[in-house]
C-alpha cells in the first residue's frame, strides 16, 4: 500500500528498506515470510518494477519487453508500507532515512537495497544519440527493443559491443548481446559481410576461467575481433564513430572506431547518497561483511543487491542468495542472537552463446565454482540447451512467483562456524 504520511511527520519502523527493485522486494518477502507482523517500510518511487535479466532476451528477439515489467504496487508485499519518493540522506547515527519530499523515517533495522547507477553520462555524446543513428544498448528497458531492430535491419558493415570497467551489473551481458546478435546474422547468412569487434575495457574475456574455453570456441565460430584494453569514452552519434582511450607503455591514447551498429555499456558506479556518506568503502559501494551482509560499522544497518561492495557478481542470481542470508541475520541481530547466516559469493551469469544454447556460469567469492546441479544434469563449463531453457522458461516464473514472494528454493543459507 501507499503511505499517504504528511511530509512533516517522522515514523519509526521496525525495518526500513531502500530499494524496490529485485533485492528490497526479495528481502522484504523474506523477512515477512518469517516474522510475518514486522513493520516494514519499502522506499522507492519508480512506478515499474523490471525483470532486468529478461532485457538480453528482449534485445535478442526472444522476448517482448512488456512481459519484462509489472507495476510496482503490484509486486511489493501487501502487508508492507510504500513511500513512493527518493531516499535522500541516511543518519546512520541517528538512525534515520531522510527522504525526498523532507520526510525522516526510523528505523530499528536498516536494508540498503537500490541498485546501481548506469552513468550514461560517463560517456561524450552518448546520451544524445541513444536510440537512433544506430546507437543501443540492453541496459535500459526503452533500448532493447531497437537493440532487435538493429539486429534484424543490419545487412552488413561493422557491429561494436562495448564493455566499461568492472564493477558492473550482469558482467556477462555486453558479451550475451553481441553472441545473440552474431548467431542471428549467421543464421540468415549475414555474418560474413558484417565485422565484430568486441571492446572491453578489461584484459580477459570473463573473469572465471573455467567459462573461458567455451566463449572463445564462440568467439571463433563467429569471427569476432577481441579488443582488450579499450574503454569508450565518447560517441558521435550523426557521424558513426566511437572514440575509445587505450593505455600502453606511452600513456593513453584515442582509437577512433566506425560503426553502422554500437551496443554501449556505460561505466556504473553507487547512488550518491551511498558513496558520499559514511556507509561507504573505499570504492564508493555499501560497505558490508561479505558473509553476513550487515555493515562493517553500523549494525543496524544490512545491504544486498548491487549497490554492495562484496567483490561477488552483481546478478539478480546473487540477490536470491543474499536475501535469505540477510532476513535471517537481521531478524537474529533484532533478537540479540549470533549472526548464523553465511552468503558464500554466490553469482549466476547465464552466458547466450546462441539461440537455444547457454554457458551458465555460477561461481562464488574468489572465482569457486557454486554449481546448482552436477555435472551430469548440467555442465556450466559446456553451451547447453538445458541452460536455456532454465534461462528462457524457468526463471522468469521463478522471479516473479518465487523470488519475491518469498519462496527461497534452492538458497538456503550457509551457516557460520
Amino acid at each position: 500500500m501507499q503511505d499517504s504520511i504528511p511530509e512533516t511527520t517522522t515514523r519509526h519502523h521496525d525495518v526500513v528498506v531502500i530499494g524496490g527493485g529485485a533485492a528490497g522486494i526479495a528481502v522484504t518477502a523474506s523477512l515477512l515470510k518469517r516474522r510475518g507482523d514486522l513493520d516494514i517500510a519499502i522506499i522507492d518511487p519508480a512506478e515499474m518494477h523490471s525483470y532486468q535479466p529478461g532485457w538480453t532476451l528482449v534485445g535478442g528477439g526472444v522476448f517482448s519487453a512488456a512481459i519484462t515489467r509489472r507495476l510496482m504496487a503490484d509486486v511489493i508485499p501487501d502487508r508492507a508500507s510504500w513511500y513512493a519518493v527518493d531516499a535522500q540522506r541516511v543518519d546512520p547515527e541517528a538512525g534515520e532515512v531522510v527522504l525526498g519530499d523532507g520526510r525522516r523515517l526510523g528505523y530499528s533495522r536498516l536494508v540498503v537495497a537500490p541498485g546501481l547507477v548506469v552513468d550514461w553520462g560517463a560517456i561524450e555524446g552518448l546520451e544524445q544519440t541513444l536510440g537512433k543513428n544506430g546507437v543501443t544498448s540492453n541496459y535500459r528497458f526503452d533500448l532493447a527493443p531497437y537493440t532487435w531492430s538493429l539486429v534484424q535491419s543490419l545487412e552488413k558493415g561493422r557491429a561494436l559491443f562495448t564493455q566499461p570497467p568492472m564493477p558492473i551489473k550482469c558482467a556477462g551481458a555486453p558479451q550475451k548481446a553481441m553472441y545473440l546478435s552474431c548467431d542471428h546474422w549467421h543464421r540468415r547468412g549475414r555474418l560474413a559481410e558484417i565485422d565484430v569487434s568486441f571492446c572491453n575495457a578489461g584484459e580477459v574475456l570473463f573473469g572465471v576461467a573455467d567459462y573461458v574455453p567455451a566463449l572463445e570456441a564462440y568467439i571463433a565460430h563467429y569471427g569476432i575481433e577481441k579488443a582488450f584494453g579499450e574503454r569508450l569514452v565518447a560517441v558521435d552519434g550523426p557521424s558513426r564513430t566511437a572514440q575509445f582511450a587505450v593505455a600502453g607503455e606511452a600513456g593513453e591514447r584515442t582509437v577512433e572506431r566506425p560503426f553502422d551498429m554500437l551496443h554501449a555499456v556505460p561505466p556504473q558506479k553507487a547512488p550518491s547518497f551511498i558513496a558520499d556518506s559514511q556507509l561507504a568503502n573505499a570504492g564508493g559501494w555499501l560497505d558490508l561483511d561479505p558473509e553476513t551482509l550487515q555493515h562493517v560499522r553500523y549494525p543496524a544497518v544490512f545491504g544486498l543487491g548491487d549497490a554492495s561492495g562484496t567483490t561477488n557478481a552483481k546478478t539478480a542470481a546473487a540477490v536470491r542468495k543474499q536475501a535469505p542470508v540477510v532476513a535471517e541475520n537481521l531478524l537474529a541481530s533484532l533478537d540479540e542472537a549470533p549472526l548464523a547466516a553465511a552468503y558464500l559469493g554466490y553469482g549466476s551469469c547465464p552466458l547466450t552463446v546462441e539461440r537455444g544454447r547457454i554457458v551458465l556460469a555460477e561461481f562464488g567469492y574468489g572465482g569457486a565454482l557454486q554449481p546448482t546441479f552436477p555435472r551430469w544434469v548440467n555442465d556450466g563449463t559446456r553451451a547447453t540447451r538445458r541452460a536455456w531453457w532454465l534461462k528462457a522458461k524457468q526463471l522468469p516464473w521463478l522471479y516473479w512467483n518465487g523470488m519475491l514472494k518469498g519462496h527461497e528454493w534452492l538458497a538456503r543459507p550457509a551457516r557460520r562456524p
